[in-house]
């Protein structure tokens, strides 16, 4: 009976320690900016990764946060909070016609999309999860380039 008790005495503390330990995780926040939009039509969508395997992600399927900014004269601000440190990259999406996805002309889209670490992108120049990812460290700010085709 006492070995039992000793055992269940271990598991519950392993688990306070586990809970207390989760908790006390520092966080930072993301801050991504986009300028310079050709229009204030629509919004802008802002999808963050944190997984090789998913990014880019055309269909907005398997990011790790995405949220929705709002345009004011050409520009538009989102901040993701309380991200743990890690690796992450961003794509970004500007959805004039507000329909959550990637509208393409023949081959190219016709709605302006960005990357992180992107000035340009071509079938030369093909965004990644590693040319696109940074280190979130601390608080950070990140200006993405809308690329219009």
């Amino acid at each position: 009976m006492d070995r039992t008790f000793r055992i269940i005495q271990l598991i519950v503390l392993n688990f306070l320690f586990a809970s207390f330990s989760n908790q006390n995780q520092e966080t930072y926040d993301l801050t991504i900016n986009v300028n310079a939009l050709r229009n204030s039509t629509g919004s802008v969508v802002f999808a963050l990764y944190n997984r090789e395997d998913a990014f880019p992600d055309e269909h907005y399927k398997k990011y790790l946060r995405k949220m929705t900014g709002e345009i004011v004269n050409r520009s538009s601000t989102v901040t993701f909070e309380n991200l743990p440190a890690g690796r992450y990259a961003v794509n970004i999406l500007h959805d004039e016609n507000q329909d959550g996805r990637i509208n393409r002309g023949l081959l190219m889209p016709k709605e302006g999309i960005g990357f992180s670490n992107f000035q340009s992108v071509g079938f030369s120049n093909r965004p990644s999860f590693l040319k696109a990812s940074f280190d979130l460290l601390g608080d950070k700010h990140v200006m993405v380039k809308i690329i219009y085709m």
